[in-house]
This record gives C-alpha cells, structure tokens and sequence, in this order.
C-alpha cells in the first residue's frame, strides 16, 4: 500500500465542515480553499486558506484544512506546524487530528499517527477517512487484525467504497485469508471493474492457491487496463511458468524487460524458461544479464 494513499481527496460537504455565514469574509475565502482542495488545486487552497486565517487568526477549520493542503503537497513540516495550531485553537476540532496523523504517518511516527487517527474518531465515530487512514497505518505495523476490523468499519459507513474492500484484501493476503481475500478483491472490482490493482492482487493469490489459469484471466485484464505495465505482463510470464507453457512466458517475460529493461527478475525466469526448453544459450546470457541487474534468486 503506498501513503500516497492515505492523502485522498473527500470534500465532506453534508459534514459541516463548509463555513455557513455566507457574509462573512473568512468563511467565503475558507469555503472557497475547500473547494479548491476538493479540485486537487493545492496551491489556490493554500491560498485562500491562508487568507481566512489572515481574516480569522482564530480559524481553526481554515488552519486544518490547510494542513491537508501543505500534507498534499508534501510540506509535511508546514502542515504539522497547522494541524497544531488548529487543535490548539479547538481541540474538538476532528479533522485537525485526521491532518496531524497524516503528517505523522507520513514521516513514520505510526503510534502517533494511530494516536491523532484514533482521536478523530472519538470525536467524530463516522469519520470514515480515519478508520481508513488508521487502517493503512496498522498494516505498516504488521497489526492485521486491527487493521482488518478499520476496513471493515470503512465497508459499514460507506458499503460501495471499492477502496476499503481493496485495503482489507491485502491485510487478508498478508495474512495468507486467501479465500477473505479474493472475496474482498472480487467486491472491489465489481464496485470498481477498471480497478487493475485488485485484478492484479486478485491474480497473485491465484497464484498461490495454484490456480494459474484464473491468475493468468486476471493479469490479462490488468495489461487491457494498463498496457505498458511491465510488471502485469512479468506476473503473467510468472504464472505461465507454473503451468509449463514456456513459450508463453518468454514472451511476456520479454515484454516485461521491453517495458523495464532493468527488471533482473524477468531476464533471470525467461533465462529459466529457456534453460526448460533446452535452450541453453540464451539462458546463460539471460543469467548473467540478471547478475549484472544485482538478481540472484
């Protein structure tokens, strides 16, 4: 799972978190950085939050907020300083505690992260974004059970969020749940069907259930999806090497080093599948490509 993750974009609109007093010159600049944020435009955001703050100092909304802005620009000593000053100014404040543990996770310092994440959610017990985030957060410290009950709180709040059943796949096939988990990745692209990530997550555990055939339907999907992804076609070259079918893997495993011409791990398995075929010549030179890459299995 990558932290980029965690940065999602949520307006939260119904939440209340937009200003209401329309004549109030703060609360325009302050909605309007919202909207901004909502765009993926970080940088107007920044801007106008730092204008309601200018109009406000007591802002604490407009401070959090942009918190998540300097977060998502990856200013993560800017935001931390904001997520601060927001829960000094309102310590009830959910969304400033959401902020901080996003910085924090970031910058590794998980039991703090888990510690903001889980404040949020005392105070606001739909925060769906916080299980998430917690969630991400006891996978990188190998909780998986805790992780797994995040997710699923996730699923209860918002049952069609494809993402969560995505998340709670992994920690399941992280905990080799196999079964939990091609269910969880089967709900994700039924809710989601150009979700090439749970197609490929999907295949890897086919793979190691040994059912090759589905693994290999799944890799195909995500190269429809992604064409040039190398690591699909290396995946496939992988599973096609379990079934025997070499010929198969050479090619995929060839595309895989087209697309990636420093994949060790794709010249070492087509030099094994060539070895298979008797071909030793281009076996030992796809060895030694795969040594000279740093591979050695």
């Amino acid at each position: 799972m990558k932290k980029a993750v965690l940065l999602s974009v949520v307006l939260l609109i119904a939440s209340g978190l937009f200003a209401q007093t329309g004549t109030d010159a703060a609360a325009t600049r302050f909605n309007a950085g919202v909207t901004s944020f909502g765009r993926g435009e970080l940088d107007a955001a920044i801007r106008e939050f730092t204008e309601a703050v200018r109009l406000n100092p007591n802002y604490a909304e407009a401070y959090a907020w942009r918190a998540r802005a300097y977060s998502a620009k990856g200013s993560y000593d800017q935001g931390l300083s904001d997520a601060n000053q927001a829960i000094q100014l309102n310590p009830q404040l959910a969304i400033a505690y959401y902020a901080r543990g996003v910085v924090y996770y970031i910058k590794s310092d998980y039991d703090h992260a888990i510690a903001d994440y889980t404040e949020a959610i005392r105070l606001d017990p739909n925060y769906a974004n916080a299980y998430n985030n917690r969630g991400g957060v006891y996978v990188f410290k190998g909780d998986y059970d805790r992780a797994i009950a995040d997710y699923a709180e996730v699923i209860r709040l918002n049952p069609n969020d494809g993402e969560a059943y995505y998340n709670r796949g992994n920690a399941y096939f992280i905990k080799r749940d196999y079964d939990r988990a091609i269910a969880d990745y089967t709900e994700a692209i039924r809710l989601a069907p150009n979700f090439a990530f749970a197609y490929r997550n999907r295949g890897g555990v086919y793979v190691f259930k040994g059912d090759y055939d589905r693994a290999i339907v799944d890799f195909t999907e995500v190269i429809r999806l992604n064409p040039n992804d190398g690591e699909a076609y290396y995946n496939r070259g992988s599973a096609y090497v379990f079934k025997g079918d070499y010929d198969r893997a050479i090619v995929d495993f060839t595309e895989a080093i087209r697309l990636n011409p420093n994949n060790g791990e794709a010249y070492y398995w087509r030099g094994s599948s060539y070895n298979a075929k008797g071909d030793t010549t281009r076996a030992d030179a796809d060895f030694a490509m795969a040594r000279e890459l740093g591979y050695t299995p």
